[in-house]
Formats: C-alpha cells, sequence, structure tokens
C-alpha cells in the first residue's frame, strides 16, 4: 500500500521535496500546502496532486509528512503533526531554540511517529565514503561558504550552514564538547550573515568551522586530520583525496564516489524508516544535540 505523503512549505528546497517523492516507488505525493496559494496550485499541478493554503486541513489525508518552512515555524506545524500522529521529516535547523526541540521530544515520548531531521549531508556519498575511513580524528577543518541567495534570512548563518558540519563533526568523534570559541559579523543581514569557531573535544580533537552566506563562491569541504593519513572531502564534486601522513613523497589518492542526491537519498530514507517503524539515523534527538551546540556557539559569539 503506498505511503501517502504530504509537503508543507514549498519554496527553495520543498519545491525538491514535492519533486522528489513525485518519483518515488510506492509513495503518493498526496498533497502540497504553503501559504503562497498560487505557489501551492502551480506545484500542485505540476506533480498531480491536491494543494492546500493551510495545512491542517491536509493532515486527514496523508500518513507522513515534509515540513520545510522556514524555522521560525517549524515548532508549531511539527507539534500539531506529532499530536495528529502523523510521521514528519523537519528540515534542519529542527528548531529556533533547544526548548523547543525539548518540547517536540516531550510530546512524542510514547507516540509511534517516526521523527527524522533533515540533515543531508549525512546522505551525501562523500561523507558517507570519508565516514568510513574516519576512526580518530586529531584536528578537523570545515569551510562551508555561499553567495548571498536572500533565504533563510530568519535565522543566523551558524543555524542556517554551519549546523551542517555541527551535525557532522559530532557524527565522527566519538567525544563531549569541552571548549568553544567563536567570532562572526552581522553583514547583509540583523543575523550573522558569517562566523567562525573553534571547538575542542574532551578527547583533545580540535575543529575549526567557518560558515558564510556573503561568499563570491559556494563551497562545501571538510579535511580530517588523523594518525596516518589526511582526508579532503569535497562535497560538491563528491570526491575523497586521501593524504598519508607520512615524510615520504607519496602521490594523493583520488577517491571518487558514485553520484547520487543526496536530498533523494535522505527521503528514500525516511520512506524505510516508516514503512519498518525505524528509528532514524538523524533523529529529535541528534536534531536538538547539533542546534545545542550551535546555540552554545552563539551564546560564545563574539560579533566583530
Amino acid at each position: 500500500m503506498a505511503i501517502r505523503v504530504g509537503v508543507i512549505g514549498v519554496g527553495y528546497l520543498g519545491q525538491h521535496h514535492a519533486r522528489i517523492y513525485s518519483e518515488l516507488n510506492e509513495i503518493e505525493l498526496a498533497g502540497i500546502a504553503d501559504l503562497d496559494k498560487k505557489r501551492a496550485d502551480e506545484l500542485a499541478g505540476k506533480f498531480q496532486c491536491k494543494s492546500y493554503s493551510n495545512y491542517e486541513d491536509m493532515l486527514g489525508s496523508v500518513d507522513a509528512l515534509s515540513i520545510a518552512t522556514p524555522t521560525t515555524s517549524h515548532h508549531d506545524i511539527a507539534l500539531a503533526c506529532i499530536r495528529a500522529g502523523k510521521d514528519i521529516l523537519i528540515e534542519k535547523p529542527v528548531t529556533v531554540t533547544v526548548a523547543e526541540a525539548d518540547n517536540l521530544i516531550a510530546a512524542s515520548a510514547g507516540s509511534d511517529c517516526i521523527i527524522q531531521v533533515g540533515h543531508l549531508e549525512r546522505y551525501n556519498p562523500a561523507f558517507i565514503l570519508a565516514s568510513s575511513l574516519t576512526t580518530a580524528p586529531v584536528f578537523v577543518e570545515a569551510e562551508r561558504l555561499s553567495p548571498f541567495l536572500g533565504r533563510a534570512t530568519d535565522v543566523d548563518v551558524t543555524l542556517d550552514l554551519m549546523i551542517h558540519d555541527i551535525d557532522i563533526l559530532l557524527n565522527l568523534i566519538a567525544s563531549p564538547v569541552k571548549e568553544i570559541r567563536a567570532a562572526g559579523n552581522r553583514v547583509i543581514t540583523q543575523k550573522l550573515d558569517i562566523a567562525k569557531t573553534w571547538i575542542e573535544f574532551a578527547n583533545g580533537c580540535v575543529a575549526i568551522v567557518t560558515a558564510s552566506r556573503i561568499s563570491p563562491e559556494k563551497q562545501r569541504r571538510m579535511k580530517i586530520f588523523q594518525k596516518d593519513f589526511s582526508l579532503l572531502v569535497d562535497y560538491q564534486t563528491g570526491e575523497v583525496t586521501r593524504y598519508p601522513m607520512s615524510k615520504e613523497t607519496i602521490s594523493p589518492e583520488v577517491l571518487r564516489t558514485e553520484k547520487r542526491e543526496p536530498l533523494k537519498e535522505e527521503l528514500k530514507d525516511f520512506v524505510h524508516c516508516i514503512r519498518h517503524r525505524k528509528r532514524p539515523g538523524v533523529s529529535l534527538i541528534e536534531g536538538r544535540e547539533a542546534l545545542d551546540i550551535v546555540m552554545e556557539i552563539n551564546n560564545n559569539m563574539i560579533i566583530k
């Protein structure tokens, strides 16, 4: 039996949720909801499903939903979906505050709802390969840079972009965060547009993470250093380059991955978790942990 899925919010990212669901086997894209009814009607016509201006009118016609609205609305919409007993995928960041995330965790306790948070870099083939090669990192450097696109300006760049790399770090480094230092600035918007943070973990590993939404060009890279070799992970090209940590002159090895769309892999996993009633790899708990560190970064931020 097909799983009936709805998409709430069909802006920059939500439109791709709708597209991918319309392509997946055993899935019925049952509806699209957006406050911009003209936009909802347009995409509903394209993907042959119903359109709604109020997502609550769609809840009785679906089994699961993607929430791809502005972050400031995540908590209220997710709470309504949980109370309606629906499985949900909430785009990152899960909520604006840790208290809101805790409220969703409490509301979902004892329910059978599958709740996944959309940290799609977990499904990037380059990260999956690098993760399999990473054992004991001692130093990590991540850069996530983007030109100004005018989107996600309701939150700081730490919540918009940096949170991807924070989630990755928490997944790679099995140690509590010991110390955080950070600096950033508001350049174009009233929120942080550029930020850099230094994180030390209890096991001694150090990470330096840079995020900017005012860069001349897009870049998504991470360097992972460990005892025997280092890895350069390019999320955009899907390549991982391994550099031997040796005094000998040995050429780096470029490891290419199979081309896959991370968002499609993420939604396929969401559907798999629904079908098999399986806990997602990025559940509310992981989404809350990444958010907690980002909020700590913001609290320690020196604004220049």
